[in-house]
Formats: structure tokens, sequence, C-alpha cells
């Protein structure tokens, strides 16, 4: 028998705290880099480097969470504990990143870029696992996940609409920085609280005895998880897509103020209707997927922005409406991008429960975000480098025509060709909806044969 679907309620207790979770992605990811570089003095290469040395140290904290969040059940259960843990030391460093002192360097800049990333992740790899145990309905794991994603976004205005405020007011980058810091940790306190006394660790019984497979992290445990084909599928067009949305996303402001010539007032505005249309669009990807199916909803939606993207080079400079156009129609795809995957990867956790016997949530999202993690990194110190060796100066006034074209290429048309790559590989990707219905039959028949007798 079918389980009722996922209530409003938990839906919300459950997505509130991405709100919070996210306030800081875009600053830290888009608008820090360039603040570093550009107002602290630091330089694009060193900054580059920086963000990259900071994102290898973080994928080391991956597999660790997902075990952790795995193995190591609690009183309290095996996913909340780590939360409450790494939202304080993801708070704590979130306001130093983003207040640094006078004179801080690339010590301060590698040293709590690393407190904030290994901090999140031991939010946000329980997080996730735990989403994907709430339900192993096919429809409803996509509702779930946009109802994260989609609090997210936002967040994401949120924090966007803080710096469209600060810029006419006066205030420098360094303000809005400290205010988006300050917003996301008063929001996500009471939100994180919400989640791990109201939301159930699990809307459904272990599908086998876990005490009896214990999950453990070892070379067999990666093995089994790499030998998951579908997950193999998923997870390299997960990375590479990253990397397709990491190289626009972190040379957004430098697009926008040398290339495109858009003052502060006028990017706030563009980043802010970029994520509304995200947010707007997203239940029509939900409905898309309904029809068609998650991966090729996903198809879909990276079709679209490669087609609206592939123009931006011809955007003028001062033409700043027609790429408001273009904000609006890829920011549109952002829903597909950000709710349909993990609720794939939720589907690949069952088939590999199905196949070890345990419940390795925790594993599998650990994986899946060291890949976006390296995505990001290498998104961010390529773009950077690349336009160090085309000669780009980000400090500058004004730019070279070569090294502007440079930045234009870079920014818009190397995205296109890796999400090409992307769509290659989810077109095929096998788990549709009746094999997941089927993969779910097989673990309840499993868990009612495990059942102690008159149970």
């Amino acid at each position: 028998m079918a389980a009722p679907p996922l209530g409003w309620r938990l839906l919300a207790a459950y997505g509130a705290p991405g709100f919070a979770l996210a306030m800081p992605t875009i600053p830290a990811f888009v608008l820090l880099p360039t603040f570093y570089a550009d107002t602290m003095g630091l330089g694009l290469a060193a900054v580059g480097t920086a963000l990259l040395l900071a994102r290898v140290v973080d994928v080391l904290s991956d597999p660790l969470a997902g075990w952790l969040s795995d193995a190591r059940p609690t009183r309290f259960g095996r996913r909340k504990p780590w939360i409450a843990g790494g939202g304080v030391v993801a708070a704590a460093a979130l306001l130093a990143l983003f207040m640094p002192p006078a004179g801080a360097g690339f010590g301060w800049l590698v040293g709590f870029t690393i407190a904030l990333y290994v901090g999140w992740t031991f939010v946000a790899v329980p997080y996730t696992a735990w989403g994907a145990e709430l339900t192993r309905d096919y429809d409803d794991r996509s509702r779930l996940t946009a109802a994260r994603e989609g609090l997210m976004l936002a967040g994401i205005l949120a924090a966007g609409a803080v710096a469209a405020v600060t810029a006419p007011l006066g205030h420098g980058e360094a303000a809005g920085l400290a205010a988006v810091a300050w917003l996301a940790v008063l929001a996500g306190a009471p939100a994180v609280a919400v989640l791990l006394l109201r939301v159930p660790e699990a809307a459904t019984p272990p599908p086998h005895d876990a005490a009896a497979r214990p999950v453990r992290l070892d070379r067999a445990a990666v093995r089994s998880a790499l030998a998951n084909k579908p997950f193999l599928r998923l997870l390299a067009a997960w990375f590479v897509n990253g990397a397709a949305n990491g190289l626009p996303g972190v040379l957004f402001p430098l697009y926008l103020q040398h290339a495109l010539g858009a003052d502060r007032t006028q990017q706030g505005l563009l980043i802010f209707l970029y994520f509304l249309a995200g947010i707007v669009a997203m239940p029509l990807w939900l409905r898309l997927a309904r029809r068609i199916g998650k991966h090729r909803a996903w198809v879909a939606a990276m079709a679209l922005c490669c087609l609206v993207f592939v123009w931006v080079p011809l955007i003028p400079p001062g033409a700043v409406w027609a790429f408001a156009a273009v904000c609006l129609l890829t920011g549109a795809t952002l829903g597909a991008d950000l709710a349909l995957p993990p609720a794939m990867q939720a589907d690949v956790v069952d088939l590999d429960t199905l196949r070890s016997g345990q419940e390795r949530a925790g594993l599998f999202f650990a994986l899946w975000s060291m890949a976006t993690k390296l995505a990001l990194g290498l998104a961010a110190a390529g773009g950077f480098w690349a336009l160090e060796a085309a000669g780009f100066d980000a400090a500058a006034a004004t730019n070279g025509a070569d090294a502007l074209l440079a930045l234009t290429m870079i920014y818009a048309v190397a995205p296109v060709v890796l999400k090409g790559v992307a769509m290659t590989l989810v077109w095929p990707f096998p788990l549709t909806a009746r094999r997941q219905r089927i993969i779910r039959a097989r673990l309840e028949r499993r868990s009612r044969s495990a059942a102690p007798a008159g149970r």
C-alpha cells in the first residue's frame, strides 16, 4: 500500500533551514572572491588558489560526515547531532569570513573558508541524506527536494535584496556582506531548531536488519558505491553541470561590471531576477518531471539554458535589459537544476540499499557533495587562472578588447559546452518511475520478511 503524500507542514519544517543555509552561498561564491581579490588586495590568482585549497581540504570531510551520520546513531538520532554541531561551526566561520579585520590576508581567507566549508558539510550531508529517507515515493521525492531547494532560492533572494538595499543607501560591499552573515545566523538558528524538534528522521522503517550489516567507511564500501552504474552516470553529470554553473557564477560580477557595464544597483536587480525566476518556474519542472520523468525534465532544462546563454557574447555593453531577459530565462531553468538531481540521487540510494542491504544515504550524499565542491573549486580556480593568463585585471577601470573577449567566452561559451556534455550523460539514465517502483516494492517485501513474527 502506498504511503500518503508528505504534508505541507512536514515539507515546510524540513525545508526551512534551507533558507538560512543558502543566504550566504552566492555572496560566498560570487561576491567574496572579488571582495578579497580587489578590496582586500589579495589578487585573483591568490584568491583562486585559496579557494581551491579550501575545497581540497573540505572534500576530505565529506566521507567522514556521511559515514558518521550513517553508522554512529545517538539517542538523538543519526543525522540531528551532526547538523547541530556543523551549524555552530559554520555560523562562527561565516561571521569571521564576511567581516574580516583590516589586514586580513591569505591565511585568514584559507582558514575560515575551510571552517565554513567543513561546518556546511556537517550540516548539508546529513540534511540531504535525511531528506532521501523521509519518503521512497518517486514523485514525493521531487516535492521534498523542491521544498528544500525552493526555500534555498528564497534565501538567495533575501541575500540579493540586502545588496539591492544597501547599495543605494551608500553602504559599501563590506557592510552588505556583514548584513547577509548576521541575517543568515539569526534566521538559521530557529529554523534548525524546528527541524531537529519536529521532523522525524525516517517516515518508514528500515528495510533490513541494520544491526546485522553495519555501515563501514572503507575501500570496499566506496567500491560498492562506485559499482552502482546509475550513480556513476548521475555523479558525472552532476560534476560537469556543476562546473558549467560554477564558471558563470564566479565570473558573474566581473562580467556585469567590466563587459556589460552594469552598476551595483543593476547587478543586485539582475541577481534578484535570476533567482526569482528559479522559484516561480520550479512547479513547472515538477509537473514536467511527473509527465516525462525526472531525468528528461532535467535535460530539457539544461537544453533551454544553453539555447538562451549562447547568445550572451552578442549582447553589447550597456544592454542591461537584454541581459535581464537572459537572467529570467536561464534562472527559470535553475529550479530543475536544483530540485531534480537530488531526487534522482535518492532513487539511486534505493538501488544501493536493495543490493547491499545497508542504509548508506550519508555515504552517497557525501560523494555527491564532494563532486559538487570539486566542480565549484575547479571552476573558480580555473576561471580566475584563465582570466589572469589572458591579461584581465579585476582591479583595473578598463581592460583591453582581448581581455574582455576572454572574460565573455569563459563566462558564456564554456558553460554551454559543459552542459552539452552533461545532457548526453543524463538522457539515458535508467532509473525511471516504473523501475523505481519495482525497487521500492522489493525493499518493502524484504522489510516485511525481516520483521519479527507477530510484530
